[in-house]
């Protein structure tokens, strides 16, 4: 027979809230760094090909 669970306190529920957006800001904040590097590269390479 099916039994209902527990609830979930918020304080449980704000902590994990919190430690996945912690996590997703830092793995946002990678993807725009390696995006702008990838972007100055390409301008860098760019640069050397119309000069040679």
């Amino acid at each position: 027979m099916a039994v209902p669970k527990k609830r979930t306190s918020k304080a449980k529920k704000n902590m994990r809230k919190a430690s996945w957006k912690k996590k997703a800001s830092e793995e946002s904040k990678k993807a725009i760094s390696l995006a702008f590097s990838a972007i100055s590269r390409r301008e860098s390479d760019k640069k050397t090909i119309n000069e040679k």
